[in-house]
């Protein structure tokens, strides 16, 4: 039995925290907060609750299977997990409206039909394939597996099969993800579609390769999945609470200042309370900057291997408590695209990035009654992505994204009673990422520039482990990134993954 310090209780590193207890290990998590969950915050006010981080699940797969690995009780025994259906209502630019439902390809195809006209559904339907391709191809060595040695085989070739596009006389493939909108689906709102699955992890898909076609093939494969009784923050709750179960021990409130390094290998952390807490493996669920500082300043991993990444883009996030009650068969989810999506991605992604003054607006109508405090209020979270680093206004922002949502909820402002916004320094200051920035999914391609740093680093005995490691960003990706971390520590570097 080794003992195991883990820095951090984000998702991810709960995950691993679960899994190498039930390995037999001592593992005790040191958080610098108050609470469990890393992104998956919760706000309360007046008897109304929001999701502060992602509000619907995508591969509620790998959640199951970490139930399934720590415990006797599965994952729908301690939370109430359902789908969302539709999946998402879109409303585009020219004010067309379709709604998708979820997990059904013939249900998505007439649906596109008869809102886009003929021929749409069988474009998007013929494009999930190809999808599913690129995911075949890209799911183990990308999600299942620790990074490659060789990941420069990862990052040479795109693996999504893009369909040959007579251009100039020329014949080519799309390289991109804005290419594959323009060139195979041929339809301006069929591409928005599209490429809102990239800019909602803060991708531009003009530059994002085709294999993130991946992104939106999880999406219609596997569904949208939201935990009824509290929201996704509930999930926290299970993951922290079998953690419990299987001794994982918690320090909240409690600041790692250091990695304590011996003979090349870790021997503990340090804290800012004073002394050493030691330890034959540290587990870091930081982003990389931080985790450098914690050890002296070195380059612990990434360098000389995998290119730095680092996250282009944060969220503004606005909560709306609502008089009325939510309207029967209202969308869980609306995305209202932006009038113009140029416009929108060049300021966005320019050498100047700004917030547009009309941006892709999500907006969330959970079905949800432990969320207000009574059947005569709506609890809405509205959400953009906006530039990282860059000081966003917050009150001029929250309007933008009243205006956007007005177009999904006549009369919203009306309605209103309060409304609490959250800003990229909100993120920075929760997540202790510097400029608010969230980890996008790990893809392949593009040179590698969206392949995350291994978990191993180049000190012995210390591993990473969530959103800014292998494989990425996301929910379904912090779970793999603990089952990979558990996997290295308790088989050693041999580990490849589960079969």
């Amino acid at each position: 039995m080794a003992r195991i310090a883990v820095i951090g209780a984000g998702m991810g590193a709960m995950a691993a925290a679960a899994r190498l207890a039930v390995a037999g290990h001592r593992v005790v998590v040191y958080e610098r907060t108050g609470t469990y969950g890393g992104a998956l915050g919760r706000f309360e006010r007046d008897g109304f609750s929001f999701d502060t981080g992602p509000g619907l699940l995508p591969l509620p797969a790998v959640w199951r299977d970490l139930f399934v690995k720590t415990g006797k009780e599965p994952l729908e025994d301690c939370v109430e997990l359902v789908q969302v259906d539709p999946s998402s209502r879109h409303v585009f630019g020219d004010g067309t409206d379709v709604s998708l439902p979820n997990a059904s390809r013939a249900g998505v195809v007439d649906a596109l039909d008869a809102a886009l006209g003929p021929a749409a559904g069988r474009r998007w339907s013929d494009f999930l394939v190809r999808a599913r391709e690129a995911w075949d191809r890209t799911r183990r060595p990308l999600l299942e597996e620790p990074l490659w040695p060789n990941w420069e085989v990862l990052a040479e070739r795109d693996p999504y099969p893009s369909v040959p596009h007579k251009r100039l006389l020329r014949t080519r493939r799309a390289g991109t993800l804005a290419e594959v909108g323009a060139w195979e689906l041929r339809d301006a709102r069929l591409a928005a579609l599209l490429g809102s699955h990239a800019l909602a992890y803060g991708l531009d898909p003009r530059t994002a390769p085709a294999n993130t076609a991946v992104l939106p093939y999880m999406e219609y494969a596997f569904g949208m999945w939201y935990v009824r009784g509290g929201g996704l923050r509930e999930l926290a709750r299970a993951v922290y609470e079998r953690c419990l179960a299987r001794r994982v021990e918690f320090h909240f409130g409690t600041e790692v200042t250091g990695v304590v390094e011996k003979d090349g290998r870790v021997a503990g952390v340090e804290l800012a309370e004073g002394g050493l807490a030691e330890a034959e493996f540290v587990v870091a669920g930081v982003a990389p900057d931080v985790l450098d500082r914690l050890c002296g300043g070195a380059t612990v991993r990434g360098a000389g291997e995998v290119p730095p990444q680092r996250g282009g883009a944060s969220r503004l996030t606005v909560h709306l408590a609502l008089r009325g009650g939510r309207d029967e068969g209202a969308a869980h989810r609306t995305v209202v695209h932006a009038p113009d999506g140029d416009a929108e991605l060049d300021a966005l992604f320019g050498p100047e990035p700004r917030m547009t003054a009309r941006a892709t607006v999500t907006v969330l109508r959970p079905d949800d009654p432990a969320l207000v405090p009574d059947a005569d209020h709506e609890a809405v979270t509205l959400s953009s992505v906006v530039p990282a680093g860059r000081r966003v206004d917050a009150e001029d922002g929250a309007e933008r994204l009243l205006d956007a949502a007005e177009r999904a909820i006549p009369g919203l402002r009306d309605r209103l009673l309060w409304r609490e916004v959250r800003t990229p320094a909100d993120i920075a200051a929760a997540t202790g990422v510097a400029d608010g920035a969230i980890p996008v999914p790990t893809l392949a391609a593009a040179g590698g520039r969206l392949l995350h740093a291994a978990n191993s680093t180049r000190v012995a005995g210390l591993f990473t482990v969530g959103g800014w490691s292998h494989p990425g960003g996301g929910l379904p990706h912090a779970g793999m990134s603990g089952a990979l971390v558990a996997g290295l520590v308790v088989e050693g570097p041999e580990f490849r993954g589960s079969q």
